[in-house]
């Protein structure tokens, strides 16, 4: 049988349990077994600690300072009492002789709302101060800034941005605006608002600054990047009906264009191409072997016959050249060879360039040659530039592939255009045009490169098929 003060904790504990006093809350009639605790450990301080009255005794304090402004007791006797003389007697009416008008209170209007008295802040201590509004970037570089300016002003130095300043050209600011004129008056000059380019009115540097002025475009945007039309029109033999002449010349270049590649082809075959009686067999393989490795002993033999040999003439070579060390004798004389071959040498020099005094004559003839060729190379490098403007150039890693000629051989060729074949691709010869023009680089179709295996599954249906 469980004891009685147990039973009574647990009917206290129900949610349906009522006391007799109101006041008093269920959980209070149950005794808890008071805790034993460690207090000389740091950290039981605040968790076991009744700290109630400091905490009441600082609401007191925060409660003075919102509504007085600070303690009661450091407040002087004048701020917290006053002299209570009664309710002030009021002056005694004057007798009119006319009825006056009733003024308005002057109070009423300027009243302020409820809600906004609501909304006003009622505590009396000062907001806490702002430490970032007071902050500035770069606090300590700009002092250290104005200080340095300070030294060199005192020094008599003068900073190179108050120079420029000192420098520049004053400002007019007695200059006055313009007078917009008014949209009746009839010396109005026309202003058409269909016409290509804007009326520019103003000062062009505000203009500019404020992007208002069209930029100048660059003359070299002008320039067509390939003097080529953009549609090229086929040679006539290239007709539905052509002229016989005209479509065997045209049968002629598609012949040397055919003739040209067939010529590479030929060319890279030749350099790939091998005899098949130089292939190496068995019997080669086996000889060159045998004769490399008799090679190898014979050279290795001689090569210790001459070793000995070689040492003593190393030697030798080392003793001569220890003995052949120059005296001071031979080394003035080797400078009084050299100053005199330098001697030499300016004389002849200089007496060269008084023989080219009797040369006037062929040397003027040089020149003009000279001159000539110059001219000549100039006239061909230009020639050549104008060549190349009609030639597509190299925009990108891979070269222009010109497009296929588009020629009908003569048993193909048809009387009307209802029965001619249509050859090529419009949509072809545009892309190939663009490229030719040096518009786009020339480009190649990209290749897809499967990374997944294809996995072939043999379905069910199918095997009852089979």
């Amino acid at each position: 049988m469980a004891p009685p003060r147990r039973l009574k904790r647990v009917a206290v504990s129900q949610p349906g349990f009522l006391t007799l006093n109101p006041k008093v809350a269920p959980a209070d009639l149950v005794s808890r077994r008071r805790k034993r605790v460690n207090k000389n450990k740091k950290k039981n301080w605040n968790k076991y600690s009744d700290v109630q009255d400091v905490e009441e005794f600082l609401e007191d304090v925060r409660h003075q300072e919102r509504t007085t402004g600070g303690l009661l007791s450091e407040k002087s006797d004048d701020s917290l009492f006053f002299l209570d003389a009664g309710q002030p007697k009021k002056p005694e009416p004057k007798e009119a002789a006319e009825p006056v008008e009733r003024k308005k209170r002057k109070g009423r209007s300027s009243r302020p709302l409820r809600i906004d008295l609501i909304l006003q802040q009622d505590s009396l201590v000062a907001p806490p101060k702002d430490v970032l509004a007071h902050q500035k970037p770069n606090a300590k570089k700009l002092r250290r800034a104005a200080q340095r300016v300070e030294q060199l002003a005192a020094k008599g130095v003068v900073p190179r941005s108050q120079k420029r300043l000192l420098n520049s050209q004053p400002v007019d600011r007695k200059v006055k605006k313009a007078e917009t004129q008014a949209n009746n008056n009839p010396e109005r000059d026309f202003y058409d608002i269909w016409e290509q380019e804007p009326k520019e009115s103003g000062d062009p540097w505000y203009l500019q600054q404020t992007g208002k002025k069209l930029v100048k475009r660059p003359e070299k945007l002008n320039e067509k990047p390939s003097v080529l039309p953009a549609v090229e029109v086929i040679a006539a033999g290239g007709s539905y009906n052509p002229d016989f002449f005209s479509h065997q010349a045209l049968l002629q270049e598609a012949h040397e264009v055919e003739v040209k590649k067939k010529k590479e082809e030929d060319k890279i075959e030749k350099q790939l191409a091998y005899n098949k009686d130089d292939r190496a067999t068995e019997e080669t393989i086996l000889r060159e072997q045998v004769e490399g490795l008799v090679e190898e002993e014979s050279e290795e033999e001689e090569e210790k016959e001459e070793t000995p040999k070689d040492d003593g003439e190393e030697v030798a070579a080392g003793a001569i050249a220890v003995a052949d060390k120059k005296t001071e004798r031979q080394r003035k004389k080797e400078k009084a060879e050299k100053m005199k071959e330098k001697q030499r040498l300016a004389e002849r020099r200089q007496t060269e360039q008084q023989q080219q005094l009797f040369q006037l004559r062929s040397i003027k003839t040089s020149i003009k040659q000279q001159e000539e060729k110059t001219k000549i190379r100039q006239k061909r490098r230009k020639a050549k530039e104008e060549a190349q403007k009609a030639q597509p150039r190299r925009l990108g890693k891979l070269k222009f592939q010109p497009q296929h000629m588009e020629v009908q051989l003569s048993d193909e060729l048809a009387g009307s255009l209802r029965q001619l074949k249509p050859e090529g691709s419009v949509l072809t010869d545009r892309f190939k045009s663009l490229q030719k023009r040096n518009l786009i680089e020339p480009r190649e179709r990209a290749k897809f490169k499967r990374r997944l295996k294809v996995k072939y599954v043999e379905k069910r249906a199918f095997r009852e098929i089979t």
